[in-house]
């Protein structure tokens, strides 16, 4: 990557700015299970990164229950997840860095995330991260979520920055996906427990964390 072909770095939300991805597991767990879908914690795992409707719809195919209301239960998922994340939401290592050498080298910034609007605005005020965006965009009223690239060409448009001349940085497998089908550069920062797996060979980086972004950068 030369220093002169990224124009804007775009970043997913969950899992790559703040450590949310505990606390989505845990609650879709606590929904899920009250519900009476045989989910644990790992499995719950295998809709990272999937918008929540759809990873409700996933897992009510896998074992229906009565009277099923996706938008229902995915509200109650959301506002959980966003009252834990203004509780005792942090963020992930690195954020404030990357954000700072993005600005200083004048690079557009973007947020491109699966979540809805109720969690932006919780992780955003957490953070104290809000005006340092110059496009935030959702999944949320999209047709397809991630792995749909839909959001991160959005993002792209909004920040009038080529797809292939944005740096897109995700954590989850379904995020790569979409970033990569939207012709961008990746960079993936897997969960520790999640590292060693070969289908992150997919993306054009690798790193333990965002504190990497200057080096993948080149400058």
């Amino acid at each position: 990557m030369t220093s002169l072909s990224i124009q804007a770095v775009i970043f997913d939300m969950d899992g790559v700015l703040i450590d949310s991805e505990p606390l989505w597991q845990r609650i879709e767990y606590e929904v899920l299970s009250a519900l009476g879908v045989p989910v644990t914690i790992e499995t719950i795992q295998q809709t990272t990164g999937l918008r929540i409707d759809q990873c409700v719809d996933y897992w009510y195919q896998k074992a229906p229950w009565a009277e099923y209301d996706n938008a229902k239960v995915s509200q109650a998922i959301i506002d959980k997840v966003a009252d834990a994340i203004l509780i005792s939401g942090e963020a992930m290592l690195g954020v404030s860095e990357a954000i700072a050498h993005c600005q200083a080298q004048g690079l557009k910034i973007g947020l491109a995330t699966s979540s809805p609007t109720t969690i932006i605005n919780a992780v955003l005020t957490k953070l104290g991260l809000r005006e340092q965006f110059m496009a935030i965009e959702s999944a949320e009223n999209l047709r397809y979520g991630k792995p749909h690239p839909e959001v991160y060409l959005n993002c792209a448009k909004a920040l009038g920055v080529d797809p292939r001349y944005c740096l897109a940085i995700e954590d989850s497998f379904n995020g790569l996906i979409a970033a990569r089908a939207a012709n961008m550069q990746t960079v993936a920062i897997p969960a520790v427990e999640h590292r060693g797996e070969a289908k992150w060979v997919i993306a054009h980086h690798r790193a333990e964390n965002l504190l990497a972004l200057p080096s993948i950068l080149g400058r």
